[in-house]
């Protein structure tokens, strides 16, 4: 539906005027003294307008007022470009010309005459013109003109938004050229007054008919003559119709194995356009596809050669786009069709006569199954069994069975086997083969020498094999020992068998064989064979020694190797006697027990065993074999060649120790033949001079002489030997022994609290020893040089101090020391930083300063903190960052090791601005601490606290309190007590006056008393102490000690969680870090800061007769000691820390020197560090620091390296 803008007064639209309007006659409604008057006018933007203006009194001046504004008489409108007057001024016309409108002209206008001669002052009607804007653009949403992707069914929104019209413009969207219904519009104002514009949504969904249409926004306006519009074009996403296989037949899925199917499938419709894709059996076979989009059609044509195991497969085509839901599929089931591939008969066609033959025919799976038939020549043979079997691809196996007799006259005859089915009538499977039936000859024999006679080798011997009758034709074949006699096949082959070819004679068949006899006809059995008949005959060769062989066991011969040489006689008939010699000397040797030989003669094996040495060099070693009977002896030799490379003996030195500074010798103890060539030494991969060096010199012998010996001279030494037989090398290694020097030691070892660290020591040294690190903690008390706690490690040349959970009474310094034997030891020092959070010392519940606020006094507020690494300490006051560059703000601090001081020094105190409460807070990288400083006027003192009962006696008490805040002036103390039952009070000054112990005397014994306790200054007295709490006291009686009290004594509970003293033992810990302190090891709240031991008691202080110097430190003159000053004060730190600052002295120690010099600048104070030079710088010991050389050694910068 369109959108409409409010309901308005109907307006009247007027063309565009161009000209003057013809004079009207009077309507009956005009005015009294007007003639002619325009109505209410709408125009459109651009349009030129005219209004109307006749008055009955000419010669009147007229003017035209615009919403109240008089725009004057003159014709041309100064100031209004756009504006003039038309018509004849004598005629009393007076009309309003406006040309090309625009919004600014839309307003009330009335014409005015005033007061002539001839008539009064006259206003006319007021006459509204309205001006039509029309909307210049739509803008929509997606963008105009693009083209859109929507899903069929799915709602969408689509946004039109006009320009600044007037009035707001209707809009309406057209989907596919149909209204669209559901639209909801809001009409806004525009960038102008007047002006609006309207905004549409419309709600879509899609539909597969609307691909490839318009969706239109159209704006409509009573200033515009046709709308305005937008579109843009919808392509809509929606699954294609379901694919369809085109059978190339009428029976759907049968088909025969061979032929080649090509499957189309075709989907139509989708957006985009069906995807397909053929399987087999739900494997992909095809992904290939085409498609028409005119026709909106996809097609895959699927082309295969069906083969025998395609039977029973599932070819389905799926398509799908990229909006389906799911796959659609069409799939079609394959009846495969399919001769046997092959027919086999299985069974050996040869058989001899009168014997049967059982043969078996066997097809290949087929589909259907094929019948099986025999023929014999053209005579038909009936099957003993037939059988089916399931086969392969769903075929069947079909198998026959033939027996049958065969007889001589069906030799040669073909047998087949037959496969034939009605589904394959144009085709015919055969199988066949041809009978052969044997039949053997009927007599062989072998015509030659008479068995048992010997023949010497080398004589000439004829064999003649006959045999008679036989089919096929008997072949007469020589066998010698089962193996087929043949002739030498090449010519230079000797030619001692002679072969005949076989003859015949009616039916006598004749072969000849002639032998030259050799070792190998020895005992040989010669057979001759025709068919199943054979006969044999055998001969006697006698033969010397075939072969006469020497093995060694060894090719190359060293001296003092065993040569163990064996003669063997491989074979002779008769048997042979073996014998060994050497030069002409008979050698006793080891006769091996006969065993088989080749030609089935005699085989014999002696073995002799000889130690060679040089001297044995290019002797000859005899076999002999001789023959009685033969009366023939062969001989065979064997030369020594003892050839040898240099060789090192065993008393060759590996390893040679020597000392810095000193000399050493590689010897080499070597032996060659031929004598070795040369001696080459190597070091570290570099060639030594033969001719020697400043250092060194080759020997005649070969030997290695060094002297000046260094470090750098330790190593593998390489000699290598060489003569014409080849090289010998051996290593000798040089050990230089040489003292410790510290390499690696970090300074200082930096640990936080609590944490682990290794305190690591790399030393270079010879030798290395497993315990020849050793550490010392450096301390003037001999609990400071205990390593309890520690562990001690090393490895190779690193050793290690670990500390676990390292505390600050762990802090100081530690000596590395190491000692390998070699003088001197190794020293190096090492300062172990233990690292730790400020650690504010913030009374509670808080520290005050009293000053005068008359502007001409001044006051210091004090601050001190300890902590690792140096704190910077910020003011604030009463949470606002203090102003340092204020004048009357001085600030100084000072770093002392590991404490740290702030002195804020106010000028000129002033009630109205400085009483205040002012924090200070210490900062370093572990985390921060603060506590709050209140800066009040003179006054009243505060009341003291923890009033108790210290000591007793019948007749007295000993008390003891805390003081309060003075209130900045001198105070003094009174004791008020009453005897319970005895009314009044008695009043007791304490003195001296700043006193906090007291003894009061003249009670009573065996009675009760109250005690209060107050304090005063010169304006007044404070409160009781405690908040007037009461401490009742009963005195013993006279027969009691002081320690027999029934009464226990009272005493005053410190608050949970904060200690009353602090043993002195925890503060001489701190003194241990490199700063020289730390703070003590109270409880700590791991949440946030630390809790200081003595926040239980409240501290005060005044600035009286301050001077700014370094704060004071009272307890540090004490740190030599252990803090034993402490154990009087009751306290970790006394109440008047901060009174007397000028007190502050340097450490004493074994730390003192280290913050001996002091650079102050204006504000802060810092300590000099050491800073250690290059380590190697430190602890390398050179030749200064060795012992006197001796005269004849290089200086050590001068000694050079060996290569």
């Amino acid at each position: 539906m369109a959108l409409r803008p409010p309901t308005r007064a109907p307006l009247l639209l007027l063309g565009l005027l161009t000209t003057g309007l013809a004079p009207l006659p009077v309507p009956a409604s005009a005015p009294r003294g007007f003639w002619a008057l325009s109505k209410n006018l709408t125009v459109v933007e651009g349009a030129s307008v005219e209004l109307q203006c006749g008055v009955s009194a000419p010669g009147s001046v007229v003017q035209w007022a615009k919403d109240g504004l008089l725009l004057g008489p003159d014709p041309r409108i100064p100031g209004f470009p756009r504006y003039h007057l038309e018509g004849d001024p004598t005629r009393g016309e007076f009309h309003l010309h406006i040309e090309a409108c625009d919004l600014s002209d839309d307003a009330e206008y009335e014409c005015q005459v005033g007061r002539s001669e001839t008539g009064p002052e006259l206003v006319s009607p007021r006459v509204i013109l309205s001006i039509l804007v029309p909307p210049k653009v739509l803008q929509l949403t997606p963008e105009a003109g693009s083209t859109v992707t929507w899903v069929a069914g799915q709602e969408y929104e689509v946004t039109c938004v006009s320009g600044d019209a007037k009035p707001a413009p209707d809009i309406t969207f057209l989907q596919s050229g149909q209204t669209i219904s559901d639209i909801s519009a809001n009409v806004n104002e525009g960038s102008q007054e007047k002006l609006f514009t309207t905004e549409a949504t419309a709600r879509v969904t899609p539909q597969s008919s609307d691909n490839g249409h318009l969706l239109v926004c159209e704006g409509s306006s009573p200033a515009l003559d046709t709308p305005i519009k937008v579109s843009v074009t919808m392509n809509v996403l929606f699954p294609p119709g379901s694919p369809v296989i085109e059978w190339p037949g009428l029976e759907e899925g049968h088909v025969r194995a061979g032929q080649s199917l090509e499957l189309p499938c075709v989907a139509r419709g989708g957006n985009p356009l069906a995807t397909l894709q053929w399987l087999k059996n739900g494997q992909p076979v095809s992904t290939a596809w085409g498609t028409e989009h005119t026709q909106a059609v996809a097609r895959s044509v699927l082309v295969m050669i069906v083969r025998p195991e395609d039977h029973g497969a599932r070819l389905s085509c799926e398509a799908h786009n990229s909006v389906s839901k799911a796959t659609q599929e069409r799939s079609i089931m394959l009846q495969v069709t399919f001769p046997p591939s092959a027919i086999t008969i299985l069974g050996s066609p040869s058989q001899s006569e009168n014997k049967n033959v059982t043969l078996s025919c066997v097809t290949k799976s087929s589909r259907p199954r094929v019948l099986l038939r025999w023929w014999l020549g053209w005579r038909q043979l009936l099957p003993t069994e037939e059988t089916v079997t399931e086969g392969l691809h769903g075929g069947h196996i079909t198998m026959s069975n033939l027996t049958f007799l065969v007889r001589r006259e069906d030799n040669g005859l073909t047998l087949t086997c037959e496969a034939f089915s009605e589904a394959f009538t144009k085709e015919t499977f055969k199988k066949s083969l041809t009978l052969n039936v044997k039949y053997p000859a009927q007599k062989l024999w072998i015509e030659g020498p008479p068995e048992g006679q010997s023949h010497r080798a080398g004589t000439r011997v004829r064999l003649m094999c006959l045999a008679i009758g036989g089919n096929p034709d008997p072949s007469l074949t020589w066998y010698k020992d089962s193996r087929t006699v043949t002739e030498p096949r090449l010519p230079q082959e000797p030619r001692r068998v002679q072969l005949g070819s076989l003859e015949k004679s009616g039916n006598t068949f004749s072969r000849e064989l002639v032998l030259v006899t050799g070792p190998s006809d020895n005992r040989a059995k010669f057979t001759c064979k025709a068919g199943q008949l054979s006969a044999s005959t055998s001969l006697v060769v006698q033969f010397p020694p075939t072969n006469l062989t020497i093995l060694a066991n060894a090719s190359a011969l060293r001296p003092g190797d065993a040569l163990n040489l064996t003669c063997v006689s491989i074979s002779s008939n008769p048997p042979v006697n073996l014998s060994w010699d050497k030069e002409g000397e008979r050698l006793e040797g080891i006769t091996a027990p006969p065993r088989s030989a080749p030609f089935k003669g005699s085989a014999a094996t002696k073995s002799v065993l000889l130690r060679v040495s040089s001297r044995d060099h290019g002797h000859r070693v005899t076999c002999s074999a001789h023959s009685s009977e033969l009366r023939e002896t062969v001989s065979s030799f064997y030369r020594l060649n003892v050839l040898y490379p240099p060789e090192f003996l065993g008393e060759q030195v590996l390893v040679v120790t020597a000392a810095e500074q000193g000399e050493a010798l590689l010897p080499v103890s070597v032996s060659a033949n031929p004598a070795p060539e040369a001696f080459n030494w190597t070091f570290r991969g570099y060639r030594l001079s033969p001719a020697g060096g400043p250092r060194h010199r080759i020997l005649s012998g070969g030997a290695l002489q060094l002297w000046n010996v260094t470090r750098a001279d330790d190593g593998l030494y390489q000699l290598h030997c060489q003569n014409s037989e080849g090289t010998a090398e051996a290593l000798v290694r040089l050990d230089v022994h040489y003292a410790p020097t510290i390499r690696a030691l970090q300074d200082p070892t930096e640990v936080n609290v609590g944490g682990s660290v290794d305190i690591v020591c790399t030393v270079d040294a010879n030798p290395i020893l497993p315990e020849m690190f050793n550490w010392e903690r450096l301390g003037e008390e001999e609990e400071d040089q205990s390593l309890d706690g520690m562990e001690k490690m090393s490895k190779g040349a690193t050793g290690r101090l670990r500390i676990h959970h390292a505390e600050l009474a762990q802090a100081g310094a530690y000596q590395c020391i190491v000692d390998n034997g070699v003088a001197p030891p190794a020293r190096g020092l090492v300062r172990l930083v233990v690292r730790f959070a400020p650690q504010v010392e913030h009374p509670t519940p808080l520290t005050k300063v009293a000053a005068a606020g008359d502007s001409t006094s001044s006051a210091t507020l004090h601050c001190r903190a300890r902590g690792v690494p140096n704190i910077v300490f910020t003011w604030t006051k009463n949470g606002v960052p203090l102003d340092l560059q204020d004048p009357r703000y001085t600030e100084h601090t000072y770093h002392q090791g590991g404490v740290h001081s702030s002195l804020l020094t106010i000028a000129n105190v002033s009630a109205a601005q400085d009483y205040a409460l002012f924090t200070c807070t210490a900062t370093n990288p572990l985390g921060s601490d603060h506590t709050n400083i209140q800066l009040v006027s003179i006054s009243r003192p505060d009341p003291p606290s923890g009033l108790k009962v210290v000591s007793m006696t019948p007749d007295s008490v000993g008390l003891e309190w805390k003081p309060g805040f003075d209130g900045g002036l001198p105070q003094r103390f009174r004791i008020r007590y009453e005897a319970l039952g005895t009314p009044g009070f008695h009043y007791v000054d304490v003195l001296p006056p700043q006193a906090t112990t007291f003894t009061l005397t003249g009670l009573q014994p065996s009675t009760r008393y109250r005690v209060w306790l107050l304090a005063s200054n010169a304006l007044g007295d404070s409160g009781l102490a405690d908040k007037g709490t009461q401490l009742p006291v009963t005195t013993p009686g006279l027969d009691q000690t002081s320690g027999e009290s029934d009464d226990q004594l009272p005493t005053e509970q410190p608050p949970a969680g904060i200690s009353e003293k602090t043993e002195a033992r925890s503060e001489e810990d701190r003194v241990r870090n490199e700063y020289a302190e730390s703070q003590w090891t109270g409880d700590q709240d791991t949440g946030s800061s630390t809790v200081s031991t003595t926040a239980a008691e409240p501290h005060y202080h005044s600035v009286r007769g301050f001077i700014p110097q370094l704060p004071p430190m009272p307890e540090e003159a004490s740190y030599s000691q252990g803090f034993t000053g402490f154990e009087d004060e009751g306290m970790a730190f006394p109440g008047h820390l901060y009174d007397e600052v000028e007190r502050m002295s340097a450490l004493p120690g074994a730390w003192g020197p280290l913050y001996d010099e002091v650079q102050m600048g204006p504000r802060d104070l810092h300590w000099l560090e050491e800073k250690y030079e290059d380590p190697r710088g430190i602890y390398d010991q050179v030749a200064g620091d060795l012992d006197t050389m001796e005269p004849d050694s290089l200086p050590f910068e001068l000694r050079g390296h060996l290569v």
